[in-house]
């Protein structure tokens, strides 16, 4: 493994896919709620989950919280089982539409599947909801590898997303005694890549951006929004994705996050 060209104080973490599970947890509950639905249908748990991907994504697209979503890093998914409480209007009128595209979404998903069932969609929906607001899957080596770093450096949080969702994510997981800074978007209006939040994780640290380096999965939010900061950066590749010349460059990459502390600390 090659020397660091830089010096580090502040290690700045993304949360979704870099400390915790999040598609596996996903899919884990609409295969769950699927089971519903093979019980008293005879469908099939997995085709549920691909026509549900399918027909989420296209309403969410669709639909006229959309701008806001993408600004904050709400997704599809997130969508699908998130309370959005908060004061803010545009979490107000995200709370008044999701009942709806959770019950087309589930309804259309059926319906791709050859079941006309308006009941079964409501009751799926519900249960998906509450399974996943309880699974909080966090990499096997998230905790141990948290644990070394914070005897030598200043640890951070950056996530986007809504403020009920990512604070769950984070207490489920248990993660949140590691950090001195957390950064949750929804709570600011603006998300990664935008390099005022990232300002403000290094206002917390009392870090200038030379001293920091962010570790994320996302090429365009995490390393892209970090690099137009000035904060180096290291890539968590997990499902060994191929960068092409479209892409922000990481300073470095890795395919999980277990060499991360002796990388870290041959740069500190």
């Amino acid at each position: 493994m090659p020397q660091p060209p830089f010096k580090v104080r502040a290690v700045i973490f993304d949360l979704d896919e870099t400390l915790i599970e999040e598609e596996t947890s996903n899919d884990a509950s609409v295969l769950a709620a699927g089971g519903i639905a093979l019980a008293r249908h005879g469908v099939d748990p997995v085709a549920l989950l691909t026509a549900l991907r399918k027909r989420s994504r296209e309403l969410f697209l669709a639909g006229p919280m959309i701008d806001y979503c993408r600004n904050i890093g709400i997704s599809t998914r997130e969508a699908l089982w998130g309370t959005f409480a908060g004061d803010d209007p545009s979490l107000a009128q995200l709370r008044q539409w999701v009942p709806t595209y959770r019950l087309l979404s589930w309804t259309a998903a059926l319906s791709d599947l050859g079941i006309d069932d308006r009941a079964l969609a409501a009751e799926m929906a519900e249960f998906f909801a509450i399974d996943r607001s309880r699974r909080h899957v966090v990499f096997a080596e998230s905790e141990r590898v948290l644990h070394e770093l914070k005897k030598d450096f200043r640890l951070a949080l950056i996530t986007n997303g809504a403020p009920d969702i990512q604070g769950a994510k984070i207490d489920g997981s248990n993660l949140a005694s590691f950090f001195e800074t957390m950064i949750i978007s929804g709570g600011y209006g603006f998300g990664k890549p935008d390099r005022r939040i990232f300002q403000l994780v290094l206002e917390g640290l009392q870090v200038d951006a030379h001293e920091a380096v962010m570790i994320g999965d996302s090429l365009n939010r995490d390393i892209g929004g970090a690099r137009d900061a000035g904060i180096r950066t290291i890539w968590i590749n997990r499902y060994h994705r191929t960068l092409d010349e479209t892409h922000p460059i990481p300073d470095f990459e890795l395919t999980d996050l277990r060499d991360l502390p002796k990388l870290l600390t041959r740069a500190g």
